[in-house]
């Protein structure tokens, strides 16, 4: 059976530096190449293209395979990729200066090549050293690191027409050794294209970190290098069981609460239609959404009803933020704000539908049940609640990001963490909800579901 008129296999695995593998010889340029010039031609339905593992010919990458002829190409680069697509995918002629003819020695080079892969991993094993997964999972916070630095400084931003380090550490008022070392490293890993000295941002992160860019991820990303220093005291706030953190600390300021808004709003945005589907707007006439943030799940359900009113509680410094972005969306005569402590402060009375997104984790157990007590005492007689968060399976241990993110709240906290499907579904019983569900939607977070 062949379901397209050609499949390419081409290899993208990655392999510890120094180890020949198609992935350092440019196999994800090739690709992006591949896709883009098939798209161009109208090929995209006649050309299925799969990644996959090495094809045994490490040294001679990339390497792509093409059926159902079985043709084998080796050193593909991006700027064969227009000839390759045009000879051999529309005219059905193998492009034959990459193509490798020779049976015998294709086959001799790929067993040549397995039986050094098994050599150096069993030499490896016998040493005891690290997995080379395991190893970069340990390692991964320097990427990390330097990533949030960038983000700090506004690095993209401030490259976003090429400058020497030099150049560029005038423009930051930073030192400029240690600004050409970071450079060099984002570089490295792909965020930056260095030439002649000089250092241009890569299509990612033109898109994604700049300022102007309708993309811009920067102002939600900050949150996270906010987290920095919270998660550095992992190992004490595991030996206390709490955030070490004094409870007399000032509380967050005004860029830690942009930024954190920000990126729940990004989230958000990029969720809303799945939540709103799977909840349905079409019978709320009131909402109440509880600690609602930016205002996007209330803005969402308001433009899918008409009719339906919202009112966001949260605290006064957020407050403002939402109405920004309530009025920007046009729906201010039907989304309103309160400002309010969802921990002590009255919910009011006489909602179709309570939404509660990324709000339990905040919380202890008992701070969850109360909650969810008052919760039920909102209502209109059968109104619904909605809770969307990152839900565990009952042994905790899935999915991983639920079970990440417990230690994020767990260093971030007094009491909070993620919970179970079970956890949820007992806090809701306690408080007098039935028909309780759990639905899962794309992405980390699920929502359980329950009526008054």
């Amino acid at each position: 059976m062949e379901p397209f008129r050609y499949h390419v296999f081409i290899c993208d695995q990655q392999k510890p530096e120094g180890v020949p593998c198609c992935a350092a010889r440019g196999s994800a340029k090739v690709i992006d190449a591949l896709r883009r010039e098939i798209n161009a031609r109208g090929l995209e339905d006649e050309v299925q293209i799969t990644t996959c593992g090495s094809l045994g010919l490490c040294e001679h990458g990339p390497n792509l395979v093409v059926y159902p002829e079985g043709i084998w190409y080796s050193g593909v680069n991006p700027e064969d990729v227009a000839e390759l697509v045009e000879s051999h995918f529309r005219d059905g002629v193998p492009v034959e200066r990459l193509t490798r003819t020779d049976t015998a020695a294709l086959r001799a080079e790929i067993l040549t090549n397995r039986e050094k892969f098994l050599a150096a991993r069993r030499a490896k094993e016998a040493s005891g050293a690290l997995p080379d997964d395991l190893h970069e999972r340990i390692r991964a916070f320097q990427e990390s690191r330097a990533i949030l630095t960038a983000l700090e400084l506004d690095v993209f931003t401030a490259l976003a027409d090429g400058a020497t380090s030099e150049a560029l550490a005038a423009r930051l008022k930073t030192n400029p050794r240690s600004t050409e070392m970071l450079l060099n490293a984002l570089a490295a890993m792909g965020l930056l294209v260095k030439q002649d000295g000089v250092f241009r941002n890569a299509p990612v992160a033109q898109r994604y970190c700049c300022a102007g860019s309708p993309d811009n991820a920067r102002p939600g990303l900050l949150h996270i290098a906010h987290l920095w220093a919270r998660w550095s005291t992992l190992t004490d706030c595991v030996r206390a069981g709490t955030a070490v953190s004094s409870p007399h600390a000032a509380p967050p300021d005004d860029d830690w609460t942009e930024a954190f808004i920000a990126a729940m709003h990004r989230n958000a945005t990029e969720r809303t239609p799945h939540v709103v589907r799977a909840i349905g707007a079409g019978s709320v006439g009131r909402m109440l959404d509880i600690g609602g943030g930016s205002g996007a799940y209330s803005i969402a359900f308001a433009k899918a009803n008409p009719a339906l009113h919202s009112e966001i509680l949260d605290l006064a410094q957020v407050a403002p933020i939402a109405q920004r972005h309530i009025q920007q969306a046009g729906v201010a005569d039907r989304v309103s704000t309160r400002v309010g402590d969802l921990r002590s402060d009255p919910l009011g009375e006489g909602y179709d539908l309570v939404f509660i997104s990324a709000i339990c984790h905040m919380l202890s157990p008992e701070e969850n049940a109360d909650l969810l007590r008052r919760c039920h005492t909102a209502l209109a007689p059968g109104g619904r609640i909605a809770i969307q968060d990152f839900i565990l399976a009952p042994d905790k241990t899935a999915p991983r990001f639920a079970a990440l993110f417990a230690l994020n709240m767990l260093v971030g906290t007094q009491a909070g963490g993620s919970y179970s499907e079970p956890e949820y579904a007992a806090w809701m019983v306690r408080a007098a909800f039935h028909d309780i569900r759990h639905v899962r939607l794309p992405g980390p977070a699920s929502l359980m579901l329950a009526v008054g």
